[in-house]
């Protein structure tokens, strides 16, 4: 992958889910190599905030103040109004939605790249056709973004997330619950946001603890306050695992 001498600001329109802005880190990292010394800005859910804290790659979260469906045009026109002075060089719009490309083109940023999608022509100006038999996974599909329009497909190089730790709040966290990690830790993250049908079922979830403990593992339960009645569901079948669902 070829580097570039110039320094690019960079604003990334980032996903509205957890697991994909994980995944956008591979992004952020490719566009870092590719452009040493670029500063990447992410527009994003309230939510996120934390989570593109502990990615190195970033260098400011800009809260997207609208939730998941919500149009609001002016909105988004002020808020892309208000980075013109951040003069971006570049927009990445991971989301292939006709909203999500309003910020960067009412910023005014030379090149605003994103998938075709819906009707986006004028929002965007360099719209990639995104070709599902050659980019078969999402991340895939994230990292080629931030190669060149005639960059091979699919990527060669996926470089892999990796989060940073704060070791006071780890170890705080840990006496907090009372965990320990004398032994090596499985974590289950059993929910869904749309619920059973984008879930793996429970019983495998059960059975898989069981087998874990068995062979000396512990294993504990992550997710939100909804998630109680899954992890319930799997504490019941293996005793011994460790609810943390709402609690992290």
């Amino acid at each position: 992958m070829m580097g570039s001498a110039v320094a690019q600001r960079i604003l990334v329109v980032g996903p509205s889910w957890v697991g994909d802005m994980v995944m956008a880190q591979s992004l952020f990292m490719t566009l870092q190599q590719r452009y040493p010394g670029v500063i990447i800005d992410v527009v994003a859910p309230l939510w996120s905030g934390g989570l593109l804290g502990r990615m190195a790659e970033v260098n400011d979260y800009i809260e997207m103040p609208l939730g998941q469906g919500q149009l609001e045009l002016g909105v988004r026109y002020r808020l892309g109004r208000s980075l013109r002075p951040r003069c971006y060089d570049q927009a990445i719009v991971i989301p292939r939605s006709w909203k999500s490309a309003v910020v960067p083109a009412a910023a005014k940023i030379p090149q605003r790249i994103g998938y075709r999608g819906e009707m986006r022509y004028g929002l965007l100006n360099d719209i990639r056709q995104l070709d599902k038999s050659r980019l078969t996974q999402t991340v895939q599909r994230y990292v080629a973004l931030g190669l060149s329009d005639d960059a091979p497909l699919p990527p060669a190089e996926i470089p892999q997330p990796h989060l940073r730790v704060e070791s006071a709040n780890q170890s705080d966290l840990l006496a907090r619950l009372a965990l320990n990690t004398e032994r090596p830790v499985v974590g289950f993250m059993p929910g869904a946001e749309y619920g059973p049908a984008k879930c793996w079922p429970i019983e495998y979830y059960g059975e898989l603890a069981r087998r874990l403990l068995a062979a000396g593992y512990q294993v504990w339960l992550f997710g939100s306050q909804k998630d109680h009645p899954s992890c319930a569901a799997i504490e019941a079948a293996a005793p011994g695992v460790v609810d943390l669902a709402g609690k992290t």
